[in-house]
C-alpha cells in the first residue's frame, strides 16, 4: 500500500501537481514511517511550492534515516538554499559529495550556493530579507511593487541582489529598490521634505537640485534607450535560438521515423544533426543511443549514454531522462557481458537508473541481469558437463563398482543444493537412489532438496523411505523433525503471507494435489470443513481422507486450526 501511494505521489509530482503529491507521500509515510525515500520525495514537493521550512524538516528526517545517501544532502542543501541559508546549503552539498564525489548534480548545486555567499570581508544585513521564503509573495501583494514584476530589468536587479545581497548598494538610487526594501521590511522609506526636517529652505539650492534631477532623468532616459537596443538585439538572438531548437525537433522527428523503418544510418544522421542544432536536449543523445543499441554497436551506445548523463547533470535535466540513459547503458553492457564480473557494471547502471526514476522496465532488466550473473557464477563455479565427462572417465570406463557412481551423484546433488539449483539437485539425488536404493545419503539429499523447495510432505515421505533401509540414521530422523515443524507452523498460521502464497502456487502445480482437489469426495470433504464442522470430524477418521488432508495442509492449500 505504501508503494502504491508512493507511485501516485511520483505521478502527481511529474505532472506538476505538487499539493496532490504531498498528500500521497504523506499517506505513504503513515504506512511506512521509516522509508527515507518517501521523506526525500515529499521534501522535493515542498520545495517546488517554495515551502522551504517544510522541505527542510523532511530533508533532515531523510538524513537521519539514511545518513550515507548522497541525495539526502542534496534535498537538505536545496531547502537551506531556498531559505537563504547559503552557508548551510554549502555544508550540506559538501557532505553529499563526501559520499558521492562524482555526483554532478551536487557539484553544480554547490557551485551555485558558493556563488551566493558574500565575499570575504563583506557582509550585508539584508541577506535574509531578500532570500526569505515569502519575498515574491510580499512583492506581488503590495500595490507599490506589484507592477514592477512585469519589468525585465527589475527582475534582473532582484536576481542579482538575491545572488549576492551586497549588490544592493549599486541600486540604492533606484526608487524601485527603495520600495522593495519598504515592503520587505514593512516600513515606509521616503525622502523627508525640508519642512519635516525643520530647517530653512534655500530656494536656490532647491532649483539647483531640481536641475540635477532633470539631468539625471535625461541621462537615465538615454541609458534606457541603449538598454532597449540591447534588448532588441537580445530578442533577435533568442529568436534565432528558438528557431534552431525548432529545427532540431524536426530533425528528431525525422530520426524517429527512420528508426521505425529500420533505416538506422539515416536515423543516426538526423539525431546527430539535431544535436548540432541544440545541445541542451539530451533526448537526441538517448535516441541515437537506442539506434546504436539496435545495430549492435554497443560501445557507441554506451558512449552516447555517458554523454547524456553528464550533459543532463549540467542542465539539471528531468530525472526520467537521466534514468533512461542509464537504463540503455545497462542494456548495452548486458549485451557485451561474457562473464559474471561483466554483469556487475550493467547491474550498477540499472541500480543508478532506479535511484533517478523507478521504472518497472528498468527494474525488470535489473532482475534479469542479476539472475544472469548468478547463473553464470554457478556455471563458472561448477560445470555439470565437465563433471559428467569426468564421472564417465573415472568410474564407468574404469569398471568401478556402481556405488562409486552413486557417490558422485550424491556429491553433485549437494553442490547443486548449496548453489540453489534445486531441480538439478533433485535429479541427481533421484539418480543416486536409482543406482543404489539402500544408499541412505541419497534419501538425505533428496529430502533436503524437497525441504528447500518447501514440499514438506514429499520430503517426509522421502525420509521415511530412507529409514526403511537405515532405521537409526540421525540425518533422516532430523529431516523428518524439521519438516514436521514447518507443517505445524502452517497449521498454526505461523507463516508469512509471501511464504504461504509461494507454497500454495507450488502445491497447485503438483499433479498429486491437482488429483486430490479434482476428487468429488475430497471436494465434499473440504465443503464440510467450511460449512459442517461436525461432519468434517467424521471424515478425519478415514485414514485415506486424513492422508490427503495432510498433503493439502503441507502444500498450504488447507489450514487447520
Amino acid at each position: 500500500m505504501a508503494d502504491e501511494a508512493k507511485a501516485k505521489g511520483n505521478a502527481a509530482f511529474s505532472s506538476g501537481h505538487f499539493e496532490e503529491a504531498i498528500d500521497h507521500f504523506t499517506d505513504a509515510i503513515n504506512l511506512a514511517p521509516t522509508n527515507h525515500v518517501l521523506y526525500s520525495n515529499r521534501s522535493a514537493a515542498y520545495a517546488s511550492l517554495h515551502r522551504y521550512s517544510d522541505a527542510l524538516s523532511d530533508a533532515q528526517k531523510t538524513v537521519d534515516l539514511k545518513p550515507d545517501w548522497s541525495k539526502a544532502y542534496s534535498r537538505l542543501g536545496a531547502a537551506h538554499f531556498g531559505l537563504g541559508n547559503h552557508a548551510d546549503a554549502v555544508a550540506a552539498y559538501k557532505k553529499g559529495l563526501e559520499i558521492d564525489p562524482n555526483n554532478q548534480a551536487l557539484k553544480s548545486a554547490l557551485a551555485d550556493a558558493e556563488a551566493s555567499l558574500p565575499r570575504r570581508g563583506q557582509s550585508s544585513p539584508f541577506g535574509n530579507v531578500f532570500n526569505g521564503p515569502d519575498v515574491w509573495a510580499k512583492l506581488t501583494a503590495d500595490p507599490r511593487t506589484r507592477g514592477y514584476l512585469n519589468q525585465p530589468d527589475f527582475l534582473k536587479m532582484m536576481q542579482e541582489v538575491q545572488r549576492n545581497p551586497n549588490n544592493m548598494n549599486a541600486y540604492l538610487s533606484d526608487q524601485r529598490m527603495m520600495d522593495v526594501l519598504g515592503v520587505l521590511l514593512n516600513v515606509n522609506l521616503r525622502t523627508a521634505t525640508p519642512e519635516e526636517m525643520g530647517r530653512d529652505v534655500d530656494m536656490g539650492a532647491v532649483e539647483k537640485e531640481k536641475e540635477e534631477v532633470k539631468k539625471k532623468a535625461e541621462k537615465a532616459k538615454e541609458e534606457e534607450k541603449l538598454k532597449e537596443g540591447e534588448a532588441v538585439e537580445e530578442m533577435e538572438v533568442e529568436g534565432e535560438k528558438r528557431e534552431r531548437k525548432a529545427e532540431a525537433q524536426r530533425e528528431k522527428e525525422k530520426g524517429n521515423a527512420a528508426y521505425k523503418k529500420k533505416d538506422f544510418e539515416t536515423a543516426i544522421g538526423h539525431f546527430s544533426r539535431a544535436l548540432e542544432l541544440d545541445d541542451e536536449d539530451i533526448s537526441f543523445l538517448t535516441n541515437r543511443a537506442a539506434v546504436y543499441l539496435e545495430m549492435g554497436k554497443y560501445e557507441d551506445c554506451i558512449n552516447d549514454c555517458d554523454k547524456a548523463v553528464e550533459r543532463g547533470r549540467e542542465l539539471r535535466a528531468d530525472y526520467k531522462m537521466i534514468s533512461r540513459a542509464l537504463t540503455r547503458k545497462g542494456t548495452a553492457l548486458v549485451k557485451l557481458a561474457k562473464s559474471s564480473k561483466d554483469y556487475e557494471t550493467a547491474i550498477e547502471a540499472f541500480q543508478k537508473a532506479l535511484t533517478e526514476h523507478r521504472n518497472p522496465d528498468t527494474l525488470k532488466k535489473l532482475n534479469e541481469a542479476e539472475k544472469a550473473k548468478k547463473d553464470l557464477e554457478q556455471q563458472e563455479y561448477f560445470d555439470p558437463k565437465i563433471a559428467d565427462e569426468e564421472r564417465e572417465k573415472g568410474f564407468i570406463r574404469r569398471g568401478k563398482m556402481p556405488n562409486a557412481g552413486t557417490k558422485v551423484y550424491s556429491n553433485r546433488a549437494a553442490c547443486y543444493t548449496k548453489l540453489g539449483a534445486l531441480p538439478e539437485g533433485l535429479k541427481d539425488a533421484e539418480k543416486c537412489i536409482e543406482l543404489d536404493p539402500s544408499f541412505s545419503k541419497g534419501y538425505t539429499r533428496k529430502g533436503a532438496v524437497q525441504f528447500f523447495m518447501k514440499e514438506y510432505n514429499k520430503a517426509v515421505e522421502t525420509y521415511q523411505e530412507g529409514l526403511k533401509h537405515d532405521p537409526n540414521n540421525q540425518d533422516l530422523l532430523d529431516g523428518i523433525r524439521r519438516c514436521v515443524e514447518q507443517i505445524n507452523k502452517t497449521n498454526r498460521g505461523d507463516i508469512s503471507p509471501e511464504d504461504l502464497k509461494e507454497r500454495q502456487e507450488r502445491g497447485m502445480q503438483d499433479p498429486e494435489i491437482q488429483n486430490i482437489l479434482s476428487d468429488p469426495i475430497m471436494r465434499q470433504v473440504l465443503i464440510d470443513f467450511q460449512e459442517n464442522p461436525k461432519s468434517a470430524q467424521e471424515h478425519l477418521k478415514n485414514p485415506q481422507v486424513m492422508h490427503k488432508i495432510q498433503k493439502l495442509v503441507s502444500a498450504g492449500i488447507v489450514q487447520m486450526r
